[in-house]
């Protein structure tokens, strides 16, 4: 049982870390146009792709992971490497929750009203996407933090 929870821990990981990295990428590739249609289209994608990877992976990161360390025998509190990376997890969560998927929200508001109105200001739309990918590069390098600790365990 250790060992597929395991596996599913670490599948979950690849897609979690590997659809979060993904999102900028499509981003900054629609933000090379400034076209608002295209970008509120790569917005939408991006926060649709959250819906239907990042949180289902996040689900089934913390489920596994806290079964394999109960089947490994690990104390989750008292192993440094895991509870570390529980609060780096813990750190990007909130940051998504209250800073990345709120400008979300807002860089594809932004981008909808300027191709509905055909009168786009990309310097506003480009400010708010420094931010997000400012709060966004801490909500992911928390995690891949994790997942050096989860790989390296260190004695911490």
């Amino acid at each position: 049982m250790y060992l597929w929870m395991k596996l599913l821990h670490i599948l979950a990981v690849v897609m979690f870390i590997g659809n979060i990295t993904t999102g900028v990428f499509w981003h900054r590739h629609a933000a090379r146009t400034r076209n608002p249609r295209l970008l509120a289209h790569a917005m939408d994608g991006v926060i649709r792709s959250d819906r239907l990877f990042t949180m289902p992976s996040i689900m089934v990161i913390i489920a596994t992971g806290i079964i394999a360390a109960v089947q490994g025998g690990l104390p989750l509190l008292r192993t440094g490497w895991i509870a570390w990376s529980l609060a780096l997890f813990t750190v990007s969560g909130l940051l998504f929750m209250f800073r990345v998927a709120p400008l979300q929200r807002q860089l594809r508001t932004l981008a909808e009203a300027g191709a509905a109105s055909g009168s786009f200001d990309y310097e506003a739309y480009h400010r708010a996407a420094l931010r997000w990918e400012i709060w966004g590069a801490g909500a992911t390098l928390t995690p891949v933090l994790a997942l050096a600790l989860m790989v390296l365990k260190p004695a911490i």
